[in-house]
């Protein structure tokens, strides 16, 4: 099983410390304490220490952590900060180069899950190979299709690489966000759909639409906007065998990212392999792991398991 961690060269980004069910982040210029579960040790910093830097802390609510709920709570300033910012993510691959706008939200998030740059990495180096595979045999551009995409990190690093992308979300609040990171990232023509994931990918196997490469980051629960529900226990295998169905037969990638607790890589590999009924010849290479982050004192923290598929 691997473990993947961002790549070094992010400037914009560290997590200086964590212990005690927090950690202390810093976004760009500003440093904010945010709740975290998996902190079970004790801070390497003094709360002196932790409160000399901190701009803001997260208080959560009634609700915090309770199956079904939102991790809702409140913003505290400690130093003056705007409301909005934006961090550069600059990888060690040409052309992966993202601008990020990041803000606080009333559920603990401010636009980014850090950890996922590793997933954005494997994104941009695969679609940049079939990129280059379509333009020798002159074929269209690869199709890539992102689910449950939130701000859009993940189909930015797709576009960079040329790919024709599709974003879906169920939220338009969230699908307008990332048309900002597009624009803001010197991007542009990503197809922007606000919509059920589930309802959408059976709808597109049945037109027997393919992709080249599909993202999923599916949340323990949600809601589509109709009022679709949306449990991860329920509804994973369904989707994984609808989203068989669309990624296409080869020269394909899939990449599956699961924060649910309780959920291992390997029930993530297996999940996948019983999905698309994977044997030793069914062609596709497989690899699952863990996405962590990485404390000043080298305490790391991990976040989500991730299975990726390409062929």
């Amino acid at each position: 099983m691997a473990v993947e961690y961002p790549v070094e060269s992010w400037k914009d980004y560290e997590v200086v410390d964590s212990g005690r069910g927090e950690k202390l982040e810093r976004y760009g210029s500003y440093y904010m304490a945010r709740p975290e579960p998996k902190a079970l040790w004790d801070k390497s910093m003094s709360e002196s220490e932790w409160n000399k830097l901190i701009h803001t802390r997260f208080t959560p609510g009634a609700g915090f952590g309770k199956a079904g709920k939102e991790d809702s709570g409140t913003w505290s300033r400690m130093k003056a900060m705007n409301d909005q910012w934006y961090i550069n993510y600059l990888s060690p691959q040409p052309g992966l180069r993202l601008r990020l706008r990041l803000g606080l939200t009333s559920f603990k998030h401010v636009g980014v899950f850090p950890e996922q740059a590793a997933n954005w990495e494997f994104i941009y180096r695969e679609t940049s190979k079939l990129v280059e595979k379509a333009k020798a045999e002159g074929a269209p551009k690869p199709k890539v299709l992102n689910l449950f995409a939130y701000t859009g990190a993940a189909s930015l690093a797709a576009r960079a690489a040329g790919a024709d992308v599709t974003h879906l979300d169920s939220v338009r609040q969230v699908v307008t966000w990332a048309k900002e990171n597009m624009e803001a990232s010197g991007l542009d023509n990503v197809r922007w759909v606000v919509e059920d994931a589930m309802k959408f990918a059976k709808r597109e196997a049945k037109r027997g639409n393919l992709y080249q490469g599909i993202i999923l980051d599916p949340p323990a629960y949600g809601h589509g906007p109709d009022g679709e529900k949306w449990k991860l226990d329920e509804c994973l295998y369904d989707m994984l065998k609808t989203v068989a169905q669309i990624l296409a037969p080869k020269d394909s990638f899939m990449v599956l990212n699961l924060y649910s607790n309780g959920y291992s890589a390997m029930l993530g590999e297996t999940v996948v392999k019983e999905a698309f009924r994977l044997t030793g010849k069914s062609g596709y290479e497989i690899e699952s792991g863990e996405l962590s982050l990485l404390d000043r004192y080298e305490k790391a923290l991990p976040l989500s398991i991730f299975v990726r598929l390409k062929r």
